[in-house]
C-alpha cells in the first residue's frame, strides 16, 4: 500500500511525511503512566492516541516495534528535583512497600486499558528494572563532560550543553530566560544552576527505594529512564517518540539533552504529542484534585457525573477532537458520545441486512478515499468519524430502500466499516453490556434510596440490612457528607 501518511513533528514545528528510518520497521516509544494512582480520564488520552497510531502504522503494513514504559521509581513530587518520590509518598500513606503500590496501580492500570481496548505494547519496561542501562548512560555523559558529581548526586550541566548543542529546542524555551526567571531553590544549592537537572540523586536515610552505584546509594533522575530504556528497546535512533504536552517541557526537553550528550546525536526523528483533557478550561489532573478515574466513569460513581458511560463511549469522545487538540470534559459531551457510538453500532449491525442490487446508487470508492486521507492527514479522528457517519446515513438509505447498492459495494462497504471501525479506530461492540451496566447504576441508586429513607425513619436494623445485602451482592457502599457513594467490590 503506498503511503500517504503525514505527522506533525513537536520538534519542527509543522507537518512532515512519515518516513520511517528502516522501512518497514518502525520503533515507537511512548511514555506511560507513573504508577501511583487509579488511572483517570488524563490518562486514556495518551493511551487512545497511540493506540490508534499503533493500529494504523500497523494496517499500513509496518513491522512496529511498540515501546511503552512503567515509571516506577524517580518521579518526584517537583519537577526540579525536590520533595519526597510519588510512589514513596503513596506506600507511606497506604503502609505498603513501594512496588506494593507499583503492582496495585499497574493492575489498574492494565485492566482499565483492557476495558476501553488499548492492544498491548510490543514491550512495557519499568524503570527499577533498569538501573544498570541507566548507570551507564550517566557514565557516558560524565564521560563526555555534560555532567557533575556533588556530594553523591550526579546533575546534568545544561549550560556546558548548550555551548555546542541547543538546549530548549523542543519546548522553545531560550536558556537565557531560564537564567532569568529561576531563582535560588532550598535544598538545590549543589547544583551549579538551579536548572540543572539530577541524573542520579543520593537518597537519604529514610528513602525506600535505593540502588548502589560508584557515586552513593541512591536513585535515577525521572528524566534518565526513558533515554536509557528507549536506546535498549529500539536504538540510538528510532522513529517516534510520544507522550502528553505537559512532558514536551522538562521531561522530553531534557531527554533530548541526555540522549544527544551521551551519543552526539539525537535520538528521536519525529515528536508527537497528545493534548490534555480539560474541565471547566483547567487541566484535569491529580494534583489539581479535578480529575475523574477510569472506574468512576464507568460506574458513574462521582459527584460530577450524571451517569455510567460505557468504555467504548470514553473512547468515542476522546476522538471527537483531533489529538492536539484539547478536548472539555462535560456530561453532555459523553452523552453525545455515548449516542453517536450507539449509532455507528447500529449501522454495523444494519449492514448485515441489506439485500444487494445488480447496480449501486452510491460511490463506496469515495468514501473509503476520504477515510485513508483523513487517517494520512496525522490522524484526524474527527474528520473520520465524520467521513464514517455518511457511510451510517448510506447503510440507513439502503435500509429503507432509497439507494441500491452492487454486492461488489455492498462488500467493499462492509470490508470499510470492519478495517476503520474495528481495526483502526478499535471499537468493539459493547451495546448489551453498556445497557446493562447502565441499568446497574439505577437500580444501584433505587436501593440507596431506600436505605436513605430507612435512615430518616430510624429504621437502622433495615438501613444495615440493606448495606449487607449489598455487601454480599458485591456492591460497597461509603457513606459521606454529601450520601452514599458506592462501587464494585
Amino acid at each position: 500500500m503506498q503511503n500517504n501518511f503525514t505527522i506533525y513533528n513537536s520538534l519542527s514545528r509543522k507537518k512532515e511525511p512519515f518516513k520511517p528510518l528502516h522501512p518497514p520497521f518502525v520503533g515507537i516509544y511512548v511514555c506511560g503512566p507513573t504508577v501511583y494512582s487509579d488511572p483517570h480520564l488524563g490518562h486514556a488520552r495518551p493511551a487512545v492516541t497511540f493506540d490508534i497510531l499503533y493500529r494504523y502504522l500497523m494496517h499500513l503494513e509496518y513491522k512496529v516495534r511498540y515501546v511503552r514504559n512503567i515509571t516506577d521509581v524517580g518521579h518526584l513530587v517537583n519537577d526540579a528535583d525536590e520533595g519526597e518520590d510519588k510512589i514513596e509518598r503513596k506506600a507511606r500513606l497506604e503502609h505498603l512497600e513501594p512496588m506494593e503500590v507499583v503492582q496495585k496501580y499497574i493492575n489498574s492500570y492494565l485492566k482499565n486499558m483492557e476495558q476501553i481496548n488499548i492492544l498491548h505494547p510490543s514491550i512495557e519496561p519499568r524503570a527499577s528494572g533498569h538501573i544498570i542501562e541507566q548507570q551507564q548512560l550517566i557514565e557516558e555523559i560524565l564521560k563526555k563532560g555534560y555532567a557533575y558529581e556533588v556530594n553523591g548526586s550526579v546533575y546534568f550541566d545544561v549550560l556546558k550543553y548548550n555551548e555546542k548543542y541547543t538546549y530548549g529546542k523542543l519546548s522553545g524555551r531560550i536558556l537565557e530566560d531560564l537564567q532569568s526567571s529561576t531563582r535560588d531553590l532550598e535544598g538545590q544549592d549543589e547544583k551549579r544552576n538551579p536548572y540543572d537537572f539530577a541524573l542520579w540523586k543520593k537518597a537519604t536515610p529514610e528513602h525506600l527505594m535505593r540502588w548502589p552505584s560508584r557515586w552513593s546509594d541512591g536513585y535515577p533522575g525521572w528524566h534518565l529512564e526513558c533515554s536509557a530504556m528507549s536506546i535498549k528497546y529500539l536504538g540510538e535512533v528510532f522513529d517516534i517518540h510520544g507522550g502528553g504536552m505537559d512532558l514536551i517541557f522538562p521531561h522530553h526537553e531534557c531527554e533530548i539533552a541526555q540522549s544527544t550528550a551521551a551519543q552526539g546525536k539525537e535520538s528521536v526523528r519525529y515528536w508527537m504529542h497528545n493534548n490534555m483533557i480539560t474541565i471547566n478550561g483547567q487541566k484535569m489532573a491529580r494534583s489539581l484534585g479535578n480529575f475523574i478515574t477510569l472506574d468512576e466513569l464507568f460506574s458513574g460513581n462521582h459527584s460530577l457525573l450524571t451517569q455510567a458511560y460505557s468504555p467504548m463511549t470514553i473512547r468515542f469522545f476522546l476522538m471527537q477532537a483531533h489529538y492536539r487538540s484539547t478536548v472539555d470534559f462535560s456530561n453532555e459531551a459523553l452523552q453525545a458520545s455515548e449516542k453517536g457510538y450507539q449509532r455507528l453500532m447500529k449501522a454495523v449491525g444494519t449492514l448485515d441486512k441489506i439485500k444487494p442490487s445488480l447496480t449501486s446508487t452510491i460511490d463506496i470508492p469515495a468514501l473509503r478515499k476520504k477515510c485513508y486521507e483523513a487517517m494520512d492527514d496525522d490522524l484526524n479522528s474527527p474528520v473520520l468519524l465524520s467521513n464514517l457517519f455518511e457511510g451510517v446515513k448510506y447503510i440507513n438509505s439502503l435500509s429503507d430502500g432509497t439507494e441500491k447498492i452492487s454486492m461488489a459495494d455492498l462488500d467493499s462497504l462492509k470490508s470499510l466499516f470492519s478495517v476503520f471501525v474495528f481495526d483502526i479506530l478499535g471499537f468493539k461492540n459493547e451495546t448489551d453490556s453498556t445497557g446493562d451496566q447502565k441499568l446497574t447504576s439505577e437500580l444501584v441508586k433505587i436501593i440507596i434510596n431506600l436505605r436513605q429513607e430507612a435512615k430518616n425513619k430510624k429504621e437502622w436494623a433495615a438501613s444495615d440490612k440493606i448495606r449487607e445485602d449489598l455487601k454480599n451482592a458485591g456492591i460497597i457502599l461509603k457513606d459521606t457528607k454529601e450520601g452514599a457513594d458506592w462501587e464494585k467490590a
